[in-house]
């Protein structure tokens, strides 16, 4: 699965693509989500519990691609958590380095 993150560009980097599919592989506790220009990425569920804070013990019951923008995908659980997946979390790399607390580093 290291062949996928080389696809991945750096953090605001990305070209935008809008989300064709999303569904959740319980066999494999990840997303698969797919967009129009033919990516196609296996996000692992744990990244994204962890990014949007939900229960470990959560159970996707819902994935839906909103159709008027398709820009995020959400999912929601069935103890009534719901987190939003924006295109650029499944697209690009994590800032690494000088972004720390949400401040980026000023070099003169």
């Amino acid at each position: 699965m290291k062949a996928a993150n080389t696809i991945k560009k750096p953090f605001g980097m990305a070209s935008y693509s809008s989300v064709k599919h999303a569904r959740y592989l319980d066999w494999e506790d990840a997303f698969d989500v797919e967009f129009d220009d033919g990516l196609s990425f296996l996000e692992p569920h744990k990244a994204i519990r962890k990014a949007n804070k939900i229960a470990r013990d959560a159970v996707p019951v819902r994935v839906s691609v909103p159709k008027k923008f398709r820009s995020h995908f959400r999912i929601e659980y069935d103890n009534g958590q719901i987190a939003d997946v924006s295109w650029s979390f499944i697209r690009e790399l994590p800032p690494q380095g000088g972004a720390r607390n949400g401040k980026r580093a000023i070099s003169v």
